[in-house]
């Protein structure tokens, strides 16, 4: 089979497109026809040994995938073979096939293409955790997020929409304020591309307060780096910093800024808390499925690479250069 390999520690551009060893299913697992897999910032990460988890190389990149089972193995039940499915890996979906844990393979609805199946679980699936179970989001209530016209960001704009928020999306740029607004966000703020002085953090800071109203009650914040100590001194009374990711650098917030506002800053692993609560992530999947069925929800896809050029899709994350979702495709 084909596959786009990393071979040694290096960015996306060291990657290899060659021939891998076809996988076979063992005690549990399912062996998927890939046909489409989202890009997402761990593919960044994992590549460079930047990542909590350090595959054994040679290894595909590519977290989540969509695609078709082609075979099960022993003691597998939940699936079958010729269904349409997506899939939580971790690594080894920019590949024609992958070996998967079976525990980790839900059935997509008929109406689902591949390239919007493969988009969904990973961001929809940390969106929805993290405003649910983890910021405990309320109707009415305001919420702000950083890097918003990213993948976990739109996904979080239209999930904050649903849930009966105020959505302020934080970005980089006018066309990604109007990219966020066109996915539902009801305003927007522009911050600096790059390292801000300790006065643009404060205007930053009073910018973020002006377009909330007054205060975030949750703030989403899938940058990190310099946007973080502005975020956090944005938010009301009781509010809830939510951890996303780190594209910016991981930050040193001043404590002090907890304390003065009585604020929880919370981290949300997605990935670990779907092995240790199986199902509440379930449950989430149920409810997400049905938002996208009312057509609440839709993974906003805006380019889509094949195989062999995956590394430009990891490199167009890395450089923050992409709106929405960044798709691999296997034709």
């Amino acid at each position: 089979m084909k596959a786009l390999l990393s071979t040694k520690i290096g960015p996306p551009e060291e990657l290899q497109y060659g021939e891998a060893p076809d996988p076979v299913a063992g005690e549990g697992e399912v062996v998927i026809a890939v046909k489409a897999a989202g890009v997402n910032f761990p593919d960044a990460l994992i590549i460079e040994d930047k990542y909590q988890f350090k595959p054994e190389r040679p290894f595909a990149p590519g977290g989540e995938i969509a695609g078709v089972i082609e075979s099960v193995g022993p003691g597998v039940t939940n699936v079958k073979v010729g269904q349409r499915v997506i899939g939580s890996l971790g690594w080894g979906g920019m590949a024609e096939k992958v070996k998967a844990q079976a525990a980790r393979v839900l059935p997509i609805p008929d109406a689902m293409p591949f390239d919007e199946a493969s988009a969904f679980i990973l961001t929809y699936g940390t969106s929805y955790y993290g405003l649910k179970d983890r910021g405990v989001l309320k109707a009415g209530e305001t919420l702000l997020i950083l890097g918003a016209a990213g993948g976990v960001g739109v996904a979080a704009i239209e999930l904050g929409k649903a849930m009966g928020a105020r959505v302020i999306a934080a970005v980089s740029t006018e066309e990604k304020a109007a990219f966020a607004k066109a996915a539902g966000a009801d305003d927007a703020v522009i911050y600096p591309a790059s390292g801000m002085s300790k006065q643009q953090s404060k205007d930053l800071a009073e910018a973020f307060k002006k377009a909330c109203g007054g205060g975030a009650d949750v703030v989403y914040d899938a940058v990190g780096g310099d946007y973080c100590e502005p975020a956090l001194r944005a938010m009301n009374w009781n509010g809830r910093y939510l951890v996303i990711g780190f594209p910016a650098g991981i930050p040193t917030p001043p404590l002090n800024l907890t304390l003065l506002k009585s604020s929880s800053i919370i981290g949300v692993f997605w990935g670990a808390s779907t092995a240790r609560e199986p199902d509440l992530h379930k449950s989430n999947v149920r409810d997400l499925f049905k938002l996208y069925a009312e057509g609440k929800v839709k993974p906003r896809i805006s380019a889509r690479y094949p195989l062999r050029e995956g590394g430009k899709a990891i490199r167009a994350l890395m450089d923050r250069t992409a709106t929405g979702k960044l798709v691999v495709t296997m034709e």
